[in-house]
């Protein structure tokens, strides 16, 4: 099932929006990080930027396949051996990840969901204790040059209590400010302990 409102700008101009591994270090999603997954990968813009960051597997899934196909030979042209890719209905079928298998995960311009918390509840099944969920909306301002409608737009405070039903710890700290046109969040899932990590 594709997420309402959602479709691929032309590369060029995607890719103007942001500076991946400054948006990726602004969240700490670094060598710190083993494994992570990237819902909805698109272009690679944030897959292969993670790649290079972390030390192990990142998990691109998308439901389009010429997408996945794009993102497959990126990957092969710049020597990234430690992507894997997968053509899924993540949003319908989940995952398909196991269980606290992964250390973080990207959720970027996609909460306009028609069901975010099941989204947001599907990254935290798949994140170990004290994993990491990182969110990327459009600001809510309809002078941003892409974006949802603004009637389903989420605006950053919608997404930390869809956040908190679906089990996530947050800290205001932890909101971002990602200029010129997107803001971003990063959620935690509880350790076992009931300690952050």
């Amino acid at each position: 099932m594709k997420v309402r409102d959602s479709g691929m700008p032309e590369e060029e101009l995607w890719t103007a929006f942001f500076e991946p591994e400054e948006v990726l270090r602004e969240f700490g999603l670094d060598q710190g990080v083993e494994t992570l997954v990237d819902f909805g990968c698109g272009y690679g813009t944030f897959t292969l930027a993670a790649a290079k960051l972390v030390r192990g597997a990142v998990h691109a899934i998308d439901i389009e396949p010429e997408m996945i196909k794009t993102v497959a030979d990126k990957c092969r042209q710049e020597g990234l051996a430690n992507v894997r890719t997968e053509v899924r209905d993540f949003v319908g079928s989940g995952s398909g990840l196991a269980d606290s298998c992964v250390d973080a995960a990207l959720l970027f311009n996609i909460l306009h969901h028609e069901d975010p918390v099941s989204l947001m509840g599907e990254a935290l099944r798949i994140l170990r204790p004290g994993g990491r969920l990182a969110v990327i909306h459009w600001n809510y301002d309809p002078a941003t040059p892409r974006g949802p409608a603004l009637e389903i737009r989420p605006r950053p405070e919608q997404c930390v209590e869809w956040g908190r039903i679906a089990g996530f710890s947050f800290a205001d700290k932890e909101r971002f400010d990602l200029q010129p046109y997107h803001y971003g969040l990063l959620f935690r899932k509880p350790a076992s302990d009931g300690r952050r990590a």
